[in-house]
């Protein structure tokens, strides 16, 4: 008699010997849909938010943190506003979106809270020198750890995002390929027809041939 294989197929495709079954299957991946995109959307969405607040403060000499004018204007990052909502935006696309463009997306909204680290480093500095008598805020900090977390995300939706959910093509625009024309019936079958409604009307067809 044969041997019978006691082995079984788990989630992602692979056996395993005893015959138990792996939790690294389907189930996992669409379980790390929505925690993973809220992470990313809401590092980038933290990191834009920290950028358009005042990074350094200015008190003690000529300046004072309340005055209005020149004197209290560029003290936030546009660059780092600007950048979060880039990568808040590819993670409304990521929504929407399957297969590999999913992932493409996913990459651009990491790569634009990667880039937004340079500013997040090199603002507070710039500010500080031309700004004597000023010392910085908590917000650059935050943007950092916003443009962190946005990245992590968007590593995990590289990994993760052939196993997650996507929505169905019914959602798909429409292709706009023409429909099928009606055929029209041939000429045997518009006779038959033809007979029946002279039969139908109380005519008999065949005095109408002759």
């Amino acid at each position: 008699m044969g041997e019978v294989s006691t082995g079984s197929t788990t989630g992602d495709g692979s056996t395993t010997g005893d015959g138990s079954t792996t939790g690294d299957g389907s189930t996992t991946g669409r379980r790390s849909f929505w925690p993973t995109v809220l992470l990313g959307a809401g590092g980038a969405g933290l990191a834009a938010y920290a950028g358009n607040h005042a990074w350094v403060s200015l008190t003690g000499g000529e300046f004072s943190y309340s005055a209005q004018g020149p004197a209290t204007a560029n003290l936030d990052s546009p660059a780092t506003t600007a950048l979060g909502l880039v990568g808040l935006a590819a993670w409304g696309v990521v929504l929407v979106t399957r297969g590999r463009v999913r992932r493409a997306v996913a990459v651009l909204g990491g790569l634009a809270v990667l880039a937004a680290v340079p500013s997040v480093w090199a603002t507070p500095s710039h500010l500080l020198s031309t700004h004597p008598g000023s010392h910085g805020t908590a917000w650059p900090w935050v943007a950092l750890v916003g443009c962190l977390l946005g990245a992590v995300a968007a590593v995990i939706a590289v990994l993760k995002a052939p196993r997650w959910p996507e929505m169905g093509s019914k959602y798909d625009a429409p292709t706009g390929a023409p429909s099928a024309p009606a055929t029209r019936p041939s000429l045997e079958e518009q006779s038959s027809l033809d007979l029946w409604k002279s039969l139908d009307e109380g005519r008999d067809p065949t005095r109408e041939q002759d």
